[in-house]
């Protein structure tokens, strides 16, 4: 008898909100919501920033997050209107889970006495990062270092980390998050060294969880260099954090490497 396939009311359903000048996520992150629909029993819908990666003030379709059991975020200063932060600021009040990539720290930036000024701080709302570029020395090592990724050995048996390498190595530069964040009562997964740095560089987490101030189940995680999504360690941190998020038992049987070669364009207007 073939195996009956949950109705797609049961499917849980990710929308992954993109909008970024820099590192692809509006072409990175459909590639892994094809994948959780292929292989994983999930829905997804992908909204992206319009008419490209450097409009700063429209993605269209955020009313989805309505009906969204989880999101992922993925922007870069943004400035959108009141009437599309509702929905955002909706998502995030119901204590639905939460997950981000890499610029969500600086999400958004409207301009100091802006009546959205506060959404600059959406980072630290929503995943426990510094509230915004350049707050809290929130800072990186420039664009010619790299970094090399670490189990933090106290998370080795955490869910999230199910057939993630112990070491690997990203191209993306990494993120100074520390002293002041994450918060200490998250719970670190990755510890990141910067390789060719061009300052005096600290060791800093790239990847944690967390309960944010709405009670919502939060991965939050500083890589997200389109070329950081060849590795397929990152691929299973992904996909891996999506079900924990989900309250879902994470794959013990990986479907294989996903085809993902984003390269970097760095910020073309």
């Amino acid at each position: 008898m073939a195996k009956e396939q949950p109705s797609q009311k049961q499917q849980p359903l990710v929308v992954f909100v993109t909008g970024d000048h820099e590192y692809s996520g509006e072409q990175t992150l459909p590639l892994i919501a094809a994948e959780l629909e292929k292989n994983y029993g999930m829905r997804t819908k992908v909204l992206k920033a319009s008419p490209n990666q450097n409009a700063e003030q429209n993605i269209p379709g955020l009313e989805a997050l309505a009906q969204a059991d989880m999101a992922v975020f993925f922007l870069r200063w943004r400035q959108l209107p009141p009437d599309q932060l509702k929905y955002i600021d909706a998502y995030l009040n119901s204590g639905k889970p939460v997950m981000g990539f890499r610029t969500s720290t600086h999400a958004f930036n409207f301009p100091k006495g802006h009546e959205s000024e506060v959404w600059n701080a959406f980072g630290e709302r929503a995943f426990g990062s510094p509230p915004g570029w350049g707050r809290a020395g929130h800072t990186h090592y420039g664009h010619e270092s790299t970094t090399d990724v670490t189990v933090i050995p106290s998370a080795l048996k955490h869910p999230i980390l199910t057939g993630v390498a112990p070491a690997f190595h990203v191209p993306s530069w990494l993120y100074r998050v520390k002293p002041d964040y994450p918060p200490k009562d998250a719970t670190l997964l990755l510890m990141g060294t910067s390789v060719n740095p061009d300052k005096a560089a600290i060791e800093n987490p790239v990847a944690w969880t967390w309960k944010n101030q709405h009670g919502a189940k939060v991965f939050f995680t500083t890589l997200g260099h389109p070329e950081d999504f060849k590795e397929e360690s990152m691929q299973r941190l992904t996909v891996n954090a999506i079900h924990w998020l989900l309250d879902k038992p994470v794959p013990k049987k990986w479907k294989g490497k996903i085809d993902i070669d984003v390269p970097y364009r760095g910020i073309v207007k």
